[in-house]
C-alpha cells in the first residue's frame, strides 16, 4: 500500500491512489490532520488550475509548503479532485 513517510512518520496511506505525470496523490482524508497547517502559498498549474499547500509540523520538525491539493481542479484534471500529493522531504513508498 502506498505510503507518504515525513519526518520517520507515516502521515499518509492508502491503496486508492492515482498518479499523474509521475506523482502519486493520495485521497485527502487519508492524510493525518494534526500535522498540518495551512500556508498562503498558490501555484497555478495551466491543465491542473489553481494548487493550494499545507505546511507539515511536529515537533520541533516543520516542512514549508510539503502537501498541495487542487481544489477547484480544472475539467481535465478531476482525477486528483479531493486528492493532495507531497515533494520536499515527503519520501512516498509503495
Amino acid at each position: 500500500m502506498p505510503k507518504a513517510i515525513w519526518n520517520d512518520e507515516i502521515i499518509a496511506e492508502s491503496d486508492d491512489t492515482v498518479v499523474v505525470e509521475g506523482v502519486t496523490y493520495f485521497p485527502r482524508g487519508s492524510l493525518r490532520e494534526e500535522v498540518l497547517r495551512p500556508s498562503d502559498t498558490h501555484t497555478v498549474c495551466p491543465w491542473k488550475g489553481k494548487a493550494s499547500y499545507y505546511t507539515l509540523e511536529s515537533g520541533d520538525h516543520v516542512t514549508a509548503d510539503a502537501v498541495w491539493f487542487y481544489p477547484e481542479p480544472k475539467p481535465d484534471a478531476k482525477a486528483v479532485r479531493d486528492r493532495v500529493a507531497f515533494w520536499k522531504d515527503v519520501k512516498v513508498v509503495a
